[in-house]
């Protein structure tokens, strides 16, 4: 009996890792993916000003 608990004990803290890693690489998926999108916003932002200040010479 007491093998049979131990191999549960071992399973459960398995899954319990398996579950915070895959946790952890979605939000580092979720920050580079958000990094990348102030990137794009802030190049797209940088060609309206220059377009701005060409228009006003």
């Amino acid at each position: 009996m007491e093998s049979v608990d131990l191999l549960d004990t071992v399973e459960s803290e398995s899954r319990g890792v398996k579950t915070k890693s895959k946790k952890r690489k979605w939000r580092e998926i979720e920050a580079i993916k958000e990094k990348y999108r102030l990137k794009q916003e802030l190049c797209d932002m940088d060609l309206g000003l220059e377009l701005e200040l060409e228009m006003a010479r």
